[in-house]
């Protein structure tokens, strides 16, 4: 048990980097402003280490996602990846001042989201089951 939720957490680590380096790029290329999102990605340490720290506790849930998802642990990556993207567009982005789904910064900010999250999931189910956490 503690090998899985090791591999979980690694696996939500590692799919925080994934997450946090696409925004990033996105927002340097462009492609988040082309889509009206107002958002600014940054890679300064503070807010890369805690969207690490983030993804790993949400990784946590891999185990449990496997068992609502059985057969793919792709599949519970993505089932996974809407709690952290609900978690944003329901709670954080309106106390933050991004408005309801984070609307505030842009109409397309929810879709952005569910996207990065979805990666988030993706990454974080492949790294888990390559760690040992089947």
């Amino acid at each position: 048990m503690i090998r899985r939720l090791a591999a979980a957490y690694f696996g939500g680590a590692v799919g925080g980097v994934a997450n946090t380096l696409a925004l990033f790029v996105a927002g340097q290329m462009g492609l988040l402003a082309l889509l009206g999102v107002h958002l600014a990605p940054s890679l300064a340490w503070p807010n890369f280490s805690t969207r690490i720290l983030w993804g790993g506790l949400w990784g946590l849930g891999f185990p449990l996602a496997t068992r609502l998802a059985p057969g793919s642990p792709d599949r519970a990556g993505l089932l996974l990846s809407l709690a952290p993207a609900a978690a944003q567009l329901l709670y954080f982005f309106p106390h933050r001042g991004g408005g309801w789904l984070g609307l505030e910064h842009g109409w397309a900010t929810p879709g952005v989201v569910l996207l990065a999250n979805a990666l988030w999931g993706f990454v974080t189910a492949r790294t888990a089951v390559a760690a040992g956490g089947r």
